[in-house]
């Protein structure tokens, strides 16, 4: 775990700064409180009693991602790798957002499943449904103690805190209000958060391309700095960030386990993200609330990978480590300073006193956003899919929302034990990626092949979930003990390939042996085998206009990303 409390990474906070932070945290509890009034249900508790409007969906949906994975996360890749970092938002999510949007949600709205394990449930039965419920819940407490990690060193920095006590008090705080409010609470929390943490990132954008001569002159002080300039200057191949020398095999890994497995996997079967979307008011906004947030995102990353360029060449300790780093990849950190001290130190080098009160909170938005997600959509998988199934059928409702509230507690404690995990990463994105691939690219593959093969059998769900894990932990396993040779994200994007591969062959395996549910009983579940009209949303009142329509949405957000990844080539 790198050192943030040294002196020269300390941010000077002064008494206006933390009184603007006082100002945000007294919204974000107060949201909570209201937000408690409205919750009668576990229904209301766990997807807001599905009444959310689709605009203020869209907006949590991208802010309950704009966690430490885009914040620390790409802002150290975007100064690691530089350009090429643009691929995890137009290659590794605009696509599958907009698949999500088009061809999951009218399955996953129109069968009035409570998460995402739930209607594995349905598909396959018990062995995949406990299998994927087991393996979200854990993937969810390791994101969770990522962002709070992430959250603790601002505490950290702005305090001087040791990092434990830091860690503590940052998870006290989303506990509150996610405990007060549920996910009303934590959605419109994260409508507010998107707001302050724009207020963070355009100022840390602008000032830092004026104080190193626009957008010109940051590329020239890469072209001075760096021997490798062509790698960081250009998207493609993008050879630095996968790790892998051949430019074909490159960009190969950015298609097929970026832009693909590790994408579609995250986007299109992460309950964290799907359950923004199914607390909607009616089918149209559930599809709608994907294709929303899909137009902010493709823009941020603009706005969060600049800062970390800039970081790169203003900060001399970044600097050094990118010297070290580029002629080691094994040099994560020099000097206590690593990657993921990115913003952190362009807020300390340009950021007056005032603004500077804005962006901690701006921080503190993102990770709390962040965790509040993961925490929100453990305890609903928790109480629902284990609790609620397995354990204590049968109960009043009553009973339920309590079970709820109590899992937001050791959602939160547990998270706060795997946020040491995170701080053994010198770049948390290598950590999330290597995640993604272990949960999400199995998952992916069995709800693929689930979705639109209705030979696939209950059994072959389950194995293929096993088997798509055990291989990427295994190619993982391979290149930390150095039979493999990855550096950079390689690794996990090779292990999201293995994973989906092998979840695929041993499911067509296992469906060849087994017995298949009757085609009645996949009715809603398989595409070929669900009326077409139960898929379609309504067009009048709330969801009529050609510019609501999903269809328009999606292109137009498809020829946005095009149109830049054009540009940025």
């Amino acid at each position: 775990m790198y050192a943030l409390a040294e002196a020269d990474l300390r941010l000077n906070a002064q008494p206006v700064d933390y009184a603007l932070i006082a100002v945000y945290f007294t919204f974000v509890l107060g949201i909570g409180a209201l937000a408690r009034r409205k919750i009668a249900s576990s229904m209301d508790f766990f997807l807001s009693g599905r009444s959310m409007p689709a605009w203020v969906t869209g907006l949590a949906f991208i802010s309950a991602n704009l966690a430490a994975v885009e914040i620390l996360g790409m802002t150290a890749d975007g100064a690691q790798y530089g350009l090429p970092s643009v691929h995890y938002y137009w290659i590794g999510a605009i696509p599958a957002m907009v698949f999500l949007g088009l061809v999951m949600m009218p399955f996953y709205y129109g069968s009035k499943v409570r998460s995402v394990p739930e209607f594995l449930l349905r598909r396959f039965g018990r062995f995949a449904h406990l299998v994927n419920s087991a393996s979200f819940a854990l993937a969810q407490v390791l994101i969770a103690g990522v962002n709070l990690y992430a959250l603790s060193t601002v505490v950290n920095l702005m305090l001087g805190w040791p990092t434990w006590l830091s860690i503590l008090a940052a998870g006290v705080i989303v506990l509150v209000y996610t405990l007060l409010g549920g996910l009303s609470a934590a959605i419109y929390n994260e409508v507010m958060q998107f707001f302050v943490i724009l207020a963070l990132l355009l100022p840390l954008t602008f000032v830092g391309l004026h104080r190193v001569g626009g957008w010109n002159g940051l590329v020239g002080r890469i072209e001075h700095d760096n021997a490798n300039s062509a790698l960081q200057l250009h998207s493609w191949p993008g050879t630095n960030l996968t790790g892998i020398g051949s430019s074909t095999l490159s960009v190969l890994g950015i298609v097929l386990g970026l832009g693909f497995v590790l994408s579609f996997g995250y986007w299109t079967t992460n309950f964290t993200e799907v359950q923004r979307a199914l607390s909607a008011k009616s089918m149209s906004a559930a599809r709608r609330t994907p294709l929303i947030g899909a137009y902010p995102k493709t823009l941020l990353i603009l706005l969060i990978m600049i800062p970390g360029m800039v970081a790169a060449v203003l900060s001399p300790q970044l600097a050094a480590l990118k010297a070290a780093n580029a002629a080691d990849p094994s040099v994560q950190s020099l000097g206590g300073v690593s990657f993921n001290n990115s913003i952190e130190l362009l807020m300390r080098d340009l950021l007056p006193n005032g603004m500077l009160g804005i962006a901690i909170a701006g921080l503190l938005a993102a990770f709390m956003a962040g965790m509040a997600a993961n925490v929100s959509s453990f305890n609903t998988v928790v109480t629902y899919d284990i609790w609620q199934t397995y354990v204590k059928k049968g109960r009043p409702d009553a009973y339920y929302l309590r079970a709820g509230r109590v899992l937001t507690v050791v959602g939160c404690v547990v998270a706060i034990g795997t946020a040491f995990i995170a701080g053994n990463f010198g770049n948390i994105m290598d950590y999330l990626q290597t995640l993604f691939g272990f949960f999400n690219a199995p998952l992916f593959a069995t709800f693929l092949l689930g979705m639109f093969w209705k030979r696939m059998t209950p059994a072959a769900g389950g194995v293929g979930l096993i088997a798509g894990t055990t291989a990427a932990v295994t190619i993982d396993l391979l290149n930390r003990t150095g039979v493999l040779h990855l550096s950079g994200q390689g690794a996990s994007f090779l292990g999201a390939i293995a994973a989906f591969t092998a979840d695929i062959l041993l499911s067509v395996a296992v469906s060849l042996v087994t017995k298949p549910k009757s085609d009645a009983e996949l009715v809603g579940l398989v595409w070929s085998l669900t009326p077409r009209e139960s898929r379609v949303h309504e067009t009048t009142g709330e969801d009529a206009g050609w510019y609501r329509r999903p269809g328009v949405l999606a292109v137009g957000v498809l020829a946005l990303a095009t149109a830049l990844n054009i540009a940025f080539w």
